[in-house]
């Protein structure tokens, strides 16, 4: 798979902190598809959600109500993640979004902290990835930037991967951020090279978002929430949506 130099990384907002506050009373506010229209308004070109089974942000009502706004924005992605061992395989039978993403996250865990690993979860994720293809569903695999795997994530059916992004935010503005940068940008040039599509998301933001969509070829999406949306706070829902499309659009070429 070959990324023009002209094409544009699409941005992908997770709403799942604005569930988060919204759950800490009984108030209904603020509300997660009203968030998701002002993202959608502003320009964002998708919107992602990761609900678990515990439901402490994002419900199953949420997944719902989004999947009926985003029938008002045909151009837009709806990208829904989690553990397909858990609820996922539930959501993308019922609404069948343009993208799942497959993340092997425990069901307390407190965030998504690791990939998937190969050859290991190969025969339990194959017939998985088999029927959200067969529904129409792409599917992208949460993975480690290991440039080895990227041909066994692409062997196992998937479509794209996510590359998870923590230890490049952890190194920045660090003496290790240019080595991290590096590891990103080989475990991409393989998932390339596998024929598989390239996104990324954890902890993203306005500091470091610049240097990795300059730095990461063939980069199709990524997905912030907790930055975004805590940058939304100060900026409003629409001022940080642009100013995360003006950093990917000066970024690249």
């Amino acid at each position: 798979m070959t990324t023009s130099a002209s094409s544009r990384t699409a941005l992908s907002v997770n709403v799942n902190k604005v569930a988060l506050v919204r759950n800490t009373r009984h108030l209904g506010i603020p509300s997660v598809t009203r968030a998701a229209q002002l993202c959608l308004e502003a320009g964002a070109q998708g919107i992602t959600v990761h609900p678990r089974p515990d439901e402490r942000h994002i419900r199953a009502s949420d997944v719902a109500e989004l999947h009926e706004l985003l029938k008002q924005w045909p151009e837009a992605e709806y990208n829904i993640e989690g553990n397909p061992f858990h609820n996922l395989m539930d959501f993308v039978r019922a609404y069948r979004p343009q993208q799942a993403t497959f993340v092997p996250d425990g069901q307390d865990q407190f965030t998504s902290d690791h990939g998937w690993s190969f050859p290991q979860d190969a025969e339990r994720l194959a017939p998985l990835i088999a029927e959200c293809r067969a529904l129409g569903v792409r599917v992208s695999l949460f993975m480690d930037p290991v440039p080895e795997q990227m041909a066994a994530a692409k062997a196992v059916g998937a479509d794209r991967v996510e590359l998870y992004t923590e230890p490049y935010a952890a190194a920045w503005g660090t003496p290790a951020q240019a080595q991290q940068l590096e590891a990103y940008r080989a475990a991409a040039q393989a998932a390339l090279d596998a024929g598989l599509g390239v996104n990324a998301g954890h902890d993203l933001s306005l500091d470091n978002l610049g240097a990795f969509a300059a730095g990461v070829p063939g980069l199709l999406e990524v997905s912030i929430g907790h930055a975004l949306i805590g940058g939304a706070l100060e900026r409003g829902y629409a001022g940080a949506v642009q100013a995360y499309l003006q950093c990917i659009a000066s970024a690249q070429p």
